[in-house]
């Protein structure tokens, strides 16, 4: 669906993407994961064409570069920073950015109707955007994306800041999206959603792509080994492991356990693994 293929984009001396290659297939869901400053957001700014790379080229599937104004009507955008207008209603809000697209008439009026009822926004489309909420302005921010009916959406952080009820109903419109053969490009800070949302995910740091693969696959090569914690009479045990069973077994045949668990790897012990554990600003 797109392209990037040798892609280099500098801000005077910082190296914000750093020869990035990397496919993202049609009707998948893509994770994008890194810390602060590691390229994400200028990422999608390319994919968009608000951006123009300094090396290399950008293209979507068939259609080709997005500086192209008429490729850009193909995409879909969602930026981590708001993009509403506070004084207008939820309703006008869509219909401007559909207008934005080329939509008009009942095809607008259609497309806005069932943007705001895709994000559950159906009942409140005629409010002021002042009067929502953070997760309501967040699920706005998305419709907005979508009203055009695009074939790929890019999606920067799109739960921040909201409360759990209104971050799961995101999560249920992107897994709706992909049924319904949508491409996304999800950029995130969170490893739990791109775990749950993503078939594929790439972890990138200092504008270089670090490790590309499913969530299995990159807790696989990437993640290190069990941790089991036990408590017993004497105190608690904390074993690092391939085996946890065989760990258990071993343990219990020291003496009698009180408790125990087991840590298994996940995504965020890839990501740290990865990239480090030094704080980013």
């Amino acid at each position: 669906m797109i392209r990037f293929d040798q892609v280099r984009k500098t801000y005077g001396r910082t190296v914000a993407v750093d020869g990035l290659t990397l496919q993202i297939h049609s009707g998948e869901v893509f994770g994008l994961l890194g810390p602060n400053g590691a390229g994400k957001t200028t990422i999608v700014g390319l994919a968009v064409g608000l951006l123009r790379p300094d090396q290399g080229a950008v293209e979507l599937e068939g259609a080709g570069s997005p500086l192209n104004p008429a490729v850009r009507t193909r995409l879909g955008v969602a930026p981590q920073t708001l993009a509403l207008y506070d004084e207008l209603s939820g309703r006008e809000n869509l219909a401007f950015f559909g207008r934005l697209q080329g939509l008009t008439g009942r095809r607008l009026a259609a497309r806005v109707d069932r943007a705001l009822d895709f994000v559950q926004l159906g009942d409140r489309g005629r409010d002021r955007v002042k009067t929502y909420s953070g997760g309501m302005k967040r699920r706005l921010n998305l419709a907005a994306a979508l009203v055009h009916d695009p074939p790929l959406l890019l999606l920067d952080e799109p739960t921040v800041g909201v409360d759990p009820q209104s971050r799961n109903a995101i999560f249920d419109n992107i897994l709706e999206l992909r049924r319904l053969g949508r491409t996304v490009l999800y950029t995130t800070h969170y490893m739990e959603e791109a775990q749950r949302l993503c078939d594929r995910v790439g972890i990138l740091d200092r504008g270089r792509l670090l490790a590309l693969d499913t969530v299995e696959g990159l807790i696989q090569a990437h993640s290190g080994k069990s941790l089991v914690v036990a408590q017993d009479e004497r105190g608690e045990t904390r074993r690092e492991t391939d085996d946890p069973v065989a760990e258990l077994a071993a343990l219990q045949a020291r003496g009698r356990l009180i408790s125990f668990r087991v840590e298994r790897p996940n995504l965020e012990s890839v990501f740290l693994n990865l990239t480090g554990k030094q704080l980013r600003d």
